[in-house]
């Protein structure tokens, strides 16, 4: 289905090509300086390590979904430089240690140690996962001991800078059952700043990291504080704060969110890893209420602005993620700061992981793609799932189900909020449900080969934003099923983006080429624009003063994660609604 394709483009290019830039850049080599392996002077940010460490999560979850002998050699050659770039007490810092040694945690606003060790704990955790081995578990568990001794009441009390390592320590308490590493989130958690007032605000990777935290800690503990925090400041977030792409952060001074409603297109930063946190706050809200409304947004950030970060070859990466681009803007292999190219490639390898959930009423379909649930245990009873399905491009899912043995429970089916329209059958039957939080419910009893039916009805949407998001006021942008759709340079010479307007009542017919993008789906549709050479008066002019020289046009669309993998382009998303 569309996504087996981008997790073996990066399994067998993406990965491969960011090893590469890595021992390139030296952040391979600096583990094994640290060791003694190698001589050498050590290279890049203060944060380097985890850049590794993000790809060695990567690599560990590739193989949790293909066997890949070569690629699990190569994680395991880097699992021993780290591990013998471990110090006798336990940290792993290659950063401080030999070239800064003795300033441990001098820092934290801004040296990212506790960040760094959270990634490792991580891609460790991913490792055990896929291999069943803990000599990488063991390292992370001897770092992760270190760091209950070091913080905590009484002795350092300050939390990183950059929030990461609490769900990592609640992963780990999850894998070990150790309360401790628990408790230390907490510690952590509770000395962060949850915004102001309700109110998201900051870095928006570092504050989407804290919240996805926070809902890790209210996961394993109720705590009901936490909760109530979650919940004002995704309201905030959604409904004020996000790109319809499903990216955060409205300003590159800080990288951060910006104020309610301010959403450039422009000048939009979206930055890669702030879409991939926005995934990642929403999923776990998702398995903690059942609520669609969580797997609506992070379906819409995984299938526009995550993937827009990456080329369609996975080997080229975008750290920023405009929403209008009237000049070069290219993809490229490396950054100084390469958090985006690591985090994605970890995204990429995790997808499987978001489409279904299991509870004590039965299964839960939360995304759609052909795929197999190898099995989920409900009530005793081991159950596979088969899905097949042309998704995003269309809205027809079927379902196989294939209990061991015949059992009663529920299945759970996401209708999408952008579907205005569905219907489901049931072995060729129609079925009338209710649906609980977006989430239509088939209780029954199931035996082996079941099969339901379900249809998404996909028709194209034109959509505005709040007339309060003023960037954006009286255009509209283009979607279709949970695609964002974008107009591009290359699809239409001679047309002036700058300029385009759609007409008020376009008729949009959609089409897919297999061949084109490495198969996607395009729509026509009616527009008009000003030719560039045609006169346009003075830069500020009495109101109505000025009749521009329209001209129709054909302007052909793709979907927003597909642009600028044609060499350098312009695009943009919202266009105005001629009227």
């Amino acid at each position: 289905g569309f996504w087996k394709r981008w997790m073996e483009a990066n399994r067998t290019q993406g990965i491969r090509a960011l090893y590469r830039q890595l021992e390139d850049h030296g952040v391979v080599e600096n583990f094994r300086v640290v060791a003694g392996l190698s001589k050498g002077e050590l290279k890049g940010p203060v944060f380097r390590d985890s850049d590794l460490y993000k790809w060695m999560e990567g690599a560990a979850t590739a193989l949790e979904s293909s066997d890949d002998p070569e690629l699990r050699r190569l994680l395991e050659s880097v699992i021993d430089a780290v591990a013998a770039a471990q110090q006798p007490d336990g940290y792993v810092n290659t950063f401080f240690v030999n070239e800064l040694s003795g300033q441990r945690f001098r820092n934290l606003r801004d040296e990212h140690e506790l960040y760094c060790a959270g990634h490792m704990f991580q891609a460790a955790i991913a490792h055990y996962r896929a291999t069943g081995s803990a000599r990488f578990l063991d390292v992370a568990i001897r770092f992760a001991d270190y760091l209950t001794r070091t913080f905590g009441p009484g002795k350092i009390e300050q939390p990183d800078g950059h929030p990461e390592v609490e769900m990592a320590l609640v992963e780990l308490y999850r894998i070990t059952g150790r309360r401790e590493y628990l408790d230390l989130a907490a510690f952590f958690l509770k000395r962060q700043a949850f915004g102001k007032a309700g109110q998201i605000s900051g870095h928006a990777v570092r504050f989407a990291y804290l919240m996805a935290g926070l809902a890790d800690l209210y996961a394993e503990t109720g705590d009901r504080e936490a909760w109530q925090a979650l919940l004002e400041l995704w309201e905030d977030m959604a409904s004020g704060r996000v790109y319809i792409t499903g990216g955060l952060g409205a300003r590159y001074a800080g990288e951060a969110i910006g104020e309610r409603y301010e959403l450039p297109n422009e000048g939009a930063y979206s930055e890669t890893c702030a879409a991939i946190a926005n995934a990642m706050w929403n999923f776990r809200m998702l398995g903690v209420t059942g609520d669609a409304r969580y797997a609506d947004m992070m379906e819409r950030a995984l299938y526009n602005n995550v993937l827009a970060g990456v080329s369609l070859d996975t080997t080229h990466w975008f750290y920023v993620n405009p929403l209008a681009c009237f000049r070069d803007h290219q993809r490229q292999p490396w950054f100084g700061c390469t958090c985006c190219p690591t985090n994605m490639v970890r995204t990429l390898a995790a997808i499987p992981g978001y489409f279904y959930g299991r509870s004590s009423e039965g299964i839960w379909v939360h995304l759609y793609d052909t795929s197999r649930l190898s099995w989920a245990l409900v009530d005793g009873t081991k159950v596979t799932v088969r899905q097949k399905t042309g998704y995003p491009w269309d809205g027809r899912v079927d379902l196989t189900l294939d209990p061991a043995e015949e059992s009663t429970f529920s299945l759970f089916l996401r209708v999408p909020g952008w579907c205005q329209a569905s219907s489901v059958t049931v072995n060729g039957q129609p079925f009338e449900g209710r649906l609980r939080d977006g989430y239509l419910e088939i209780r029954r009893r199931w035996k082996a080969g079941d099969r339901v039916a379900l249809e998404l009805r996909m028709p194209v949407q034109l959509v505005e934003a709040d007339p309060r998001v003023r960037c954006s006021l009286g255009s509209v942008a283009v979607q279709r099923g949970p695609l964002v759709f974008c107009a591009e340079s290359v699809d239409n010479p001679g047309v002036n983006l700058r300029d385009l307007e759609l007409k008020a009542r376009p008729s949009i017919r959609a089409a897919f080429h297999p061949d084109l993008l490495q198969g996607v789906l395009t729509l026509r549709a009616k527009g008009r624009d000003v030719p560039p050479e045609a006169p346009r008066g003075p830069l500020y002019r009495p109101a109505g003063s000025f009749s521009p020289s329209w001209r129709d046009v054909e302007v052909t669309l793709i979907p927003y994660y597909a642009w600028a993998n044609r060499g350098p382009s312009q695009m943009v998303v919202w266009m105005p609604h001629a009227r």
